[in-house]
C-alpha cells in the first residue's frame, strides 16, 4: 500500500506482535516502509476482536503496555511517526476510571494520541471519557458500534483528531461481491452486470498501466 499511494497509511498492529522486544521490531520495519504510525492495543496476547460476543478481552498490566509504548517511541527515528496507543477498558469493562488512568499513563509514556475504544450502541460512555480528558494528546474515535455519533458531533467535542472507520471498506466489498456473485448464479451469466461493476479500464488505471505503457514507449529499445 504505501508503495502505490502517497497519503499517511497507519497500521493496526493489534498487541504489537508480542512484548516490547517484538515492538521495537515492528517499528523498524513499519517505519522502513514508510508508514505513518502504528496503533497498538493493551490486550494480552493471544487477543480477541473487540467487537466479537463473548470473546476473550483480557489487559495487559499497565507497567508492560506502558514499556511497550516507550519502546516504540525510542525506537522510531522519523520524529514525525506516531505512536497510537488503543485503550480497550471500556470494551472489558473496567469502567470510565479505569480506561482514564491507563490512557493518562500511556500518554504519559509517550503516546502520540489515545484511541479510546467502545463496543457500546450508545455513544455516551465515549463522550463522558472525552468530556473528562484533560491532557493535549489527541484522541481517536473508532465509532463502528455507535454511528449516531456523527462527525459534526465529533468536532463539536473538539478534542478528537481522527476518526477511523475500521471495517466498512472490507463489509462492503464483501456485500459487493455476495451480491454480484448471486446475480450471476440467477441470471446463468454475466450480460446483465455491466452497470453493477467498473469497468477493466478502471482496474488497469489503479493498477498503475497508464504509467507502465508510457515507460514502454520511452525506455524499452
Amino acid at each position: 500500500m504505501s508503495e502505490v499511494i502517497d497519503i499517511p497509511i497507519i497500521v493496526d498492529c493489534d498487541t504489537g506482535y508480542g512484548n516490547a522486544m517484538n515492538v521495537i521490531y515492528m517499528v523498524k520495519r513499519y517505519e522502513d516502509a514508510g508508514i505513518a504510525a502504528v496503533s497498538i492495543e493493551e490486550k494480552k496476547f493471544p487477543k480477541d476482536n473487540s467487537l466479537l460476543a463473548n470473546g476473550r478481552q483480557e489487559l495487559l498490566r499497565v507497567d508492560e503496555f506502558e514499556g511497550k509504548i516507550e519502546a516504540a517511541k525510542a525506537a522510531q527515528k522519523n520524529p514525525d511517526f506516531m505512536v497510537i496507543a488503543r485503550i480497550e477498558a471500556l470494551i472489558a469493562g473496567y469502567g470510565q476510571e479505569e480506561a482514564q488512568m491507563r490512557a493518562h499513563r500511556y500518554a504519559n509514556a509517550g503516546a502520540d494520541a489515545i484511541l479510546i475504544h467502545s463496543k457500546s450502541n450508545d455513544p455516551a460512555e465515549v463522550v463522558e471519557f472525552i468530556n473528562e480528558w484533560d491532557l493535549d494528546v489527541p484522541l481517536v474515535l473508532v465509532p463502528t458500534k455507535y454511528p449516531t455519533l456523527k462527525e459534526k458531533d465529533i468536532i463539536e467535542l473538539g478534542k478528537v483528531k481522527m476518526v477511523i472507520y475500521a471495517n466498512h471498506g472490507l463489509r462492503a466489498s464483501i456485500k459487493s461481491m455476495e451480491t454480484i456473485f448471486k446475480k450471476i448464479k440467477k441470471d446463468g451469466g454475466i450480460f446483465d452486470i455491466d452497470e453493477l461493476i467498473v469497468p477493466m479500464s478502471t482496474v488497469f488505471e489503479l493498477q498503475g498501466v497508464p504509467e507502465l505503457k508510457a515507460n514502454e514507449k520511452s525506455f524499452l529499445r
